[in-house]
């Protein structure tokens, strides 16, 4: 379990790399971090300069960035068919950047209030956050999954963006998006990985 290990926090990002983790079904250790002094010390800033969850290593290499940790997990554990053979990614590529760019830059600026005229939408490089939630739907209209027929680390951050801008109203409830999600939320690795990071949180939070 110390070949690899997980920095996180139950109310974070961490949730998404857990998951992917629990996909994977490779041993794996957890060290969560508080926010604050915990997240921010000079041990843990020797891994992560940036100070921020989730971080994973693995055989001493470093990971940051959820995005990365789900295309390097299912890289370095391809025993778990989490990733389509190098040929047939295109699909995969695109989905799991467009999340990690369009999607996540769009839906944390319309939760922080950020209005942008129609002739500055070139510079932020999503467009619009209608246009990014509409592109999305007719990807996940009429399919299971996101980059081809079978479930892939794609999957895992796509519909962990999904669930998560459902459960909080920052992503508009669409019949696709919460068929989708909910299909996701029902794996049996979703649901260990929910148990244990609302254990962790549960516990993080309990006085004393």
């Amino acid at each position: 379990m110390e070949d690899l290990i997980l920095y996180s926090n139950p109310m974070s990002r961490g949730r998404i790399a857990r998951w992917m983790l629990e996909e994977v079904g490779a041993p794996y250790r957890v060290e969560m971090l508080a926010y604050g002094e915990a997240m921010k010390s000079p041990a843990f800033r020797a891994i992560n300069p940036m100070g921020k969850v989730p971080t994973i290593v693995h055989s001493g290499a470093v990971v940051t960035e959820c995005a990365a940790i789900c295309a390097y997990l299912a890289d370095a554990f391809p025993q778990a068919g989490l990733a389509p053979a190098p040929a047939d990614r295109a699909a995969y590529y695109r989905w799991l950047f467009f999340a990690a760019g369009p999607l996540e830059a769009a839906v944390s600026n319309k939760a922080l209030g950020v209005v942008l005229p129609p002739e500055r939408e070139r510079m932020v490089g999503y467009g619009n956050y209608a246009l990014v939630l509409d592109t999305l739907e007719t990807a996940l209209a009429g399919r299971d999954f996101i980059a081809g027929d079978r479930f892939t680390a794609a999957d895992v951050y796509v519909g962990a963006h999904l669930q998560w801008g459902l459960q909080f109203g920052s992503i508009e409830k669409r019949p696709v998006f919460e068929s989708y999600a909910e299909k996701l939320a029902a794996r049996p690795a979703a649901m260990r990985a929910t148990a244990l990071d609302d254990a962790e949180a549960a516990a993080m939070h309990r006085p004393g």
